[in-house]
């Protein structure tokens, strides 16, 4: 079994919807007691805001890339970012740690595809994926 690094507090309402769904997805794959390895580390989410809030999304970026090298220091080997917005700052996290990094918009194109759906749309909000390379996986969903 892989160790998990859950990246969280973002807000930590998301990051507990995480911790569940792993452990659920876990137990229910292995059966019995059983429940994912993984860490998780928690940001200050009022810090984080502040820099999204004043578009500062390098320095987002550059802090969370230090979190996620805490993740991987820890015995990570792979991160999941718990947050839909902060996945704007995905490439700087992926070019920094060595480890598989799970991108929501991949795993939304993988679960579209397997569902035999072919969306004529992509919502997003304008807070979140404004940059079109983070929102590329969807498109493939389409192909």
């Amino acid at each position: 079994m892989r160790r998990i690094g859950l990246l969280g507090g973002m807000s930590w309402e998301s990051s507990a919807e995480y911790y569940r769904f792993v452990n659920e997805a876990t137990r229910d794959r292995l059966g019995g007691l059983h429940s994912a390895d993984c860490v998780l580390r928690s940001v200050d989410f009022a810090a984080v805001e502040r820099l999204q809030r004043a578009g500062r999304w390098d320095e987002a970026g550059a802090l969370l890339v230090r979190e996620a090298e805490t993740l991987v220091a820890a015995g990570a080997e792979l991160v999941v970012l718990c947050t839909n917005t902060m996945h704007k700052v995905a490439e700087a996290i992926t070019a920094a740690v060595d480890v598989p990094f799970v991108h929501i918009a991949d795993t939304t194109a993988d679960a579209v595809r397997a569902a035999g759906l072919r969306p004529s749309a992509c919502w997003r909000p304008r807070t979140r994926w404004s940059r079109t390379s983070t929102w590329a996986g969807c498109a493939t969903a389409t192909a």
